[in-house]
């Protein structure tokens, strides 16, 4: 007998801009036909609650990039996180980080198969009188202070070769993913 297990599926680049447009009613009724659910969404921004028997991460990564390449015929990279792992993430996440309300605090999570050490090599060394920077796992923490944003230098993470490898989102998405999931 598995045990189900709730998971979150961070979808990088969707519905930015006009580009990658999935409305999220659509994404909730694929996961569900999949076999998913508890299936919810939070914003629209690609990110997808839903419940599922244990299976390697690898796995639902891959089902769920499939899924988005066969219904909506987009290439859209993915990272699946367990509630459970959330929990220790942000158990682990450093005292400074998600304080200051006035600064942007991003969690960056990592696609698979990125490591920490490639995403630091190519966005580089911070700045430590703009930003501060940890991680834990597979999410790296990120605060910048919004007057001096632009001066930071992973505030330039989107120009990187690091990412197209990474989906980010804000403190307060983060949090209120969590507190969707228990």
């Amino acid at each position: 007998m598995f045990l189900l297990e709730k998971y979150i599926a961070l979808l990088r680049g969707i519905n930015v801009s006009g580009k990658n447009k999935i409305a999220m009613p659509e994404l909730r009724k694929v996961f569900e036909e999949f076999g998913f659910t508890d299936v919810t969404s939070y914003i629209n921004s690609g990110n997808v609650l839903f419940t599922t028997a244990n299976q390697y991460k690898t796995d639902l990564i891959r089902k769920i990039e499939t899924l988005i390449t066969e219904k909506f015929m987009l290439e859209i990279p993915v990272t699946v996180v367990s509630t459970k792992e959330l929990t220790a993430t942000l158990a682990h996440a450093p005292a400074w980080w998600d304080i200051d309300k006035e600064a942007v605090n991003y969690a960056i999570f990592l696609i698979p198969p990125m490591d920490i050490a490639t995403v630091f090599a190519a966005v580089g060394e911070i700045k430590p009188e703009y930003e501060q920077i940890d991680y834990h796992e597979n999410v790296i923490f990120w605060t910048a202070p919004l007057k001096t944003f632009q001066k930071a230098r992973w505030s330039k993470i989107a120009s990187s070769a690091a990412n197209n490898h990474v989906t980010i989102r804000n403190a307060n998405t983060v949090n209120k993913l969590l507190k969707m999931a228990e």
